[in-house]
């Protein structure tokens, strides 16, 4: 079964590599100044130059300084180089290695492109994500104290009348995207939290997505966090290698840059022309707007994924001895797109539509249900009540009328509730659950794969296509619930 546009309803050896005394000087850049006779000479000379990347000889090797996060799939596509090149250039690291360790000096072989972008940083990845950095920001209390017109905004969405700021809320935990990043979004392109009077707030697009499916701030702030996920996973993963302007310009992110970065400028590269984009995301843009309003976002950088991380033991989402359905490959955790961090499940029984049943749901590992919403659970697995910290299981489309309540501490296998359809539109009842570490969506097919019970996720041709192999046993995601899409759970939960 699948979940449909959600966002529109509503190694040893790598951790001693914290070496900052011998760490390579950066890459040297060099300012690109506009060329004799633009026709945009005048505007482009308003912001400062962004700064370019020198050329380089295939395969020479450059300095790169590991970032939290980073992973070898990923760099390996930035750098137009392959895995194995990395490795022989850098022996140390261990073939089954899954996170860099950040500050983690490397040598990697460049393949220069023609159009990269500019090396210059926006924003770190741990204040991008619902995660850690996040911990002591009210964003209802926030809103509410500003003079702008945002904090008189409200909208109906997920069974009540929301003001901004607890909308801000609900899109910040559901997509797991810093609600401090939509802030200043709205701060920058509508002035939502310092101008009293202004037509944005009811404009039809006021963040400049023209699509009727999408009129009003609360689905264009919905569109905005899917999009921005989009392009920071797709950057993370390797997915994203080029993008184009609104005047059709191909842009290459740098390969140095970060995802919080990318998945900006993917974003700004989709409402704004090429002035404003250029504008945008040059030291002169949202970066200010974003230090005016919570302060210079590199003071105090946190490391929000550590190196050779690992997932823990997981069961699957139903009980031991049941045979269900692998209904939904990886696909999206909530909206649209990437990552593709989620996988679906369905008893036989019900495929084919939204019907009740009496099978129910269980707890993957054991933990602490931090949140309950309609059709949703969060599980949280460090025990602390707090889904912006360590591991995390999101399960969609339980039953609302008898889940888990919040604040329930489970074992594995214990029961969380019933699938179903609620939570957003599917195609039939199921469960859905996708990780979380520190607030960041873990891709199910990757360095570190979603394992259940042994069984590894891979991903499909498309979204929801994909499997689950363990040993010389693959099984086949589909709908059509023949034997080679059911799996049986057995293990044995303590």
């Amino acid at each position: 079964m699948r979940c449909l546009n959600v966002y529109r309803l509503i190694s040893a050896s790598l951790l001693c590599a914290q070496l900052s005394a011998c760490m390579p000087q950066p890459e040297t850049v060099v300012v690109e100044q506009p060329a004799a006779g633009d026709e945009n000479t005048e505007l482009i000379k308003e912001a400062t130059p962004l700064p370019r990347r020198e050329q380089y000889f295939p395969g020479q090797l450059v300095d790169y300084i590991a970032r939290s996060g980073d992973t070898l799939p990923g760099l390996a596509a930035h750098f137009n180089t392959t895995i194995k090149e990395i490795h022989q250039a850098n022996p140390v690291i261990p073939d089954d290695a899954s996170t860099m360790p950040q500050g983690f000096p490397m040598k990697i072989p460049i393949y220069y492109q023609s159009l990269w972008g500019t090396p210059f940083q926006i924003l770190p990845d741990s204040l991008f994500v619902y995660g850690p950095a996040q911990k002591d920001f009210d964003p209802v209390n926030y809103v509410k104290n500003q003079p702008g017109w945002f904090k008189n905004y409200t909208f109906y969405t997920s069974g009540a009348n929301r003001t901004g700021g607890e909308i801000i809320n609900l899109l910040a935990q559901n997509y797991s995207i810093s609600p401090r990043l939509l802030l200043a979004l709205i701060e920058y392109q509508a002035g939502g939290l310092s101008q009293p009077v202004s037509q944005k707030d009811i404009d039809e697009y006021p963040l400049g997505f023209r699509d009727f499916t999408h009129k009003g701030l609360f689905l264009q702030l919905s569109w905005a966090a899917n999009y921005l996920n989009n392009g920071y996973y797709d950057w993370r993963t390797g997915n994203l290698k080029t993008f184009d302007l609104q005047n059709g310009r191909l842009e290459r992110p740098d390969p140095w840059q970060n995802a919080a970065t990318v998945g900006l400028q993917y974003y700004f590269a989709r409402v704004l022309n090429q002035n404003e984009y250029e504008q945008a995301i040059s030291a002169d843009g949202f970066f200010q707007t974003y230090k005016a309003l919570f302060g210079d976002p590199w003071i105090g950088e946190t490391i929000n994924i550590p190196g050779s991380l690992k997932q823990p033991k997981m069961h699957f989402p139903f009980p031991t001895g049941k045979t269900w359905t692998y209904t939904g490959g990886p696909h999206s955790p909530y909206g649209n797109d990437s990552p593709r961090a989620a996988l679906d499940f369905a008893p036989p029984s019900v495929i084919g539509g939204c019907v009740e049943t009496t099978e129910i749901v269980v707890a993957v590992a054991d933990g602490i249900v931090s949140r309950t919403d309609t059709g949703i659970a969060v599980l949280d697995l460090d025990g602390d009540g707090d889904e912006r910290t360590g591991w995390v299981v999101f399960y969609l489309h339980l039953a609302t009328a008898d889940m888990v309540k919040t604040g329930t501490r489970v074992k594995a296998g214990d029961r969380m509730g019933r699938p179903s359809c609620e939570g957003g539109h599917s195609t039939g009842t199921h469960i859905h659950i996708a990780r979380k570490y520190n607030g960041e969506w873990i891709p199910a097919d990757g360095p570190i794969p979603f394992d259940l019970e042994g069984w590894l996720a891979g991903n499909g041709s498309e979204v929801y296509q994909g499997t689950l192999t363990r040993y010389s046993r693959t099984v086949n995601a589909c709908e059509c619930s023949d034997s080679a899409s059911q799996i049986t759970s057995e293990v044995t939960c303590p």
